[in-house]
This record gives structure tokens, sequence and C-alpha cells, in this order.
């Protein structure tokens, strides 16, 4: 069977309408190859295009991202190399999110954390019963590092989100809203169940990724809002945003980033709230230092 090959992200068009607070951190961000240099796993279910870390800071510099996460992505599988060799490479202050196997030695995951890794992250969309089980073993690995566990998980499809969260007895982040589909709403049992985690300050909610779950075609995917209104109405200390670049791995066109910033600009315009989601919250999570320009 064939590997679906993604279209890449599209030039940057323009500025955003308005700049990202001074000191914003992007949550959630990969790089990508190129692929002679860094060849991805045979058993991957994307390959994506070259995305180079040149063109990221470029993205960053048009929006005023201070600072940045690098997520570990499934094409590269538990090969972390790139995503450190990011960092190592990045004129921006970088943390990352990386893929490690349960018995994974402790002196490693020392390195990884003077490398700047704050936290592993687990897909559940697929093999979510084999995934749950390794959680609770990474958990009690990464306890000592204040560390978290981020997961790829579509939370509507997971029944004892609340006990598996309290369970764990580290931070939880689920990317992108939660991942549930936008035509199932907010009221929608496992979104109130992350609702509840987020309120009560033990789960995190990344803002990004909204074309994961519309049901429409292009921007604004304003069948997501109320999701992101929720998760504020909630308890906006507990959130952080990320662009998601280059986007892998989509089931609609692919968007314009300066779009989706504009987007987010425009539904989330509270000043404290947007210092707390861009700079104050993913301090906190990320262990940055207090920015200063």
């Amino acid at each position: 069977m064939s590997i679906p090959v993604c279209a890449p992200a599209r030039p940057l068009s323009r500025a955003p309408k308005k700049r990202l607070p001074a000191g914003t951190v992007d949550c959630h961000f990969h790089v990508f190859g190129p692929e002679r240099a860094w060849p991805y796993a045979p058993g991957r279910s994307y390959t994506p295009p070259d995305a180079t870390l040149a063109d990221y800071e470029t993205l960053a510099d048009s929006f005023g991202i201070a600072r940045s996460v690098i997520i570990q992505p499934s094409p590269y599988g538990m090969d972390n190399r790139r995503s450190l060799q990011a960092i190592a490479e990045s004129r921006l202050p970088m943390r990352a999110v990386l893929v490690v196997e349960p018995d994974v030695s402790d002196h490693d995951l020392a390195e990884f954390h003077r490398l700047g890794a704050r936290g592993v992250r687990l897909n559940l969309l697929f093999g979510a019963g084999l995934a749950l089980e390794t959680a609770q073993t990474l958990a009690k690995r990464i306890q000592g590092l204040d560390w978290h566990l981020q997961f790829l998980a579509d939370v509507s499809t997971l029944t004892d989100l609340t006990g598996f969260v309290e369970r764990l007895r580290v931070p939880a982040v689920f990317d992108h809203l939660g991942h549930v589909p936008a035509h199932k709403g907010i009221r929608d049992a496992g979104f109130q169940n992350l609702l509840a985690l987020v309120r009560d300050g033990l789960a995190w909610v990344k803002l990004s990724g909204t074309y994961r779950s519309t049901g429409l075609h292009a921007t604004p995917y304003v069948d997501t809002r109320p999701f992101i209104d929720a998760l504020i109405d909630a308890n906006a200390r507990q959130l952080v945003w990320g662009t998601d670049w280059p986007h892998p791995a989509i089931a609609v066109p692919m968007p314009d980033d300066t779009e989706l910033v504009d987007q987010f600009n425009e539904w989330v315009d509270d000043t404290a709230v947007r210092q707390a989601i861009f700079v104050d919250n993913p301090e906190r999570l990320y262990g940055f230092e207090p920015y200063s320009s």
C-alpha cells in the first residue's frame, strides 16, 4: 500500500493584521527533512514534504513568535534526532516534546531534558488501549523531571477521561482542542469531561489545528469557535496556542497561515486572556524564563 504524500505549507502571503503579544510561544510545530539527510520511518502513515527550520523562522518573524516548542512528528517514529537538531540550530529559544519507549533509560531522559525536552507525546487516535497502558508507565518515568504527557486524542472517544488523567499524576496536555469533530458540538460528553479537567487545572489544551476538527473547507472555521470559547470560559490559565506548522496530514485544503492567525486574533481579543495563552501559560508549562524584550 502506498504512503500518502502531504501537501506543503503555503508560502506566506502577508503579515497578520495584528502581531502576536511580545514573548509569544508557538507551542506546536514540526520540522521535516531534508529527506536525504533525515529519512523517515518505513512504517509511517504519511510522507511530509521538506519543511525547513529556516522557513519556520521566517514565519515566526512575520507573526511575532519569540519562542517555540517543536513536537516530534510520527514520520520519524521514535528517532528524535531531527527535532533535537532543530533546537540546536535555532536562533529562537526552544523546547521539545518527544516520542520515547516506556523503557527509555534514565540516562537518556536526563540527556533529553538537557537538550530541551519537556514532555512525551502519545497517539491515542489509533491503538488506544495499548497507548493508555503506556501512558501510565511513562508518567511514572517522567515524574521527577517536571515533564508532561501530551496526547493526540479524540476525547469524545475516551470513556474514562477523568479517571485516566487523575491517575497519571503528571500534567496532561491535549492537542488540537481535544480533536473532537466539530459536528459533535461542545455538549459532547467527552468534551465536557475535558472542560471539567481544564476547569480544575488537571489538564491543558492546545488551541491549535482547528482544520483538524472542522466540517468546513476554508477559513474561518467557524464551527470550531464554540470549542475555543468554551475552553477559555472554563479556565484560560490552562490553555496554550500553536501554529501546527506545516500542517501535515490534514483532510481539508491547505490553509493560509496568516489567515489562521487573523482568525484566532479576531476570536480571542481580550488582552489579559491573550497574554495568558500566548505568553504566561507556556512559560509555566515548558519552563521558559519570563520574557524580557
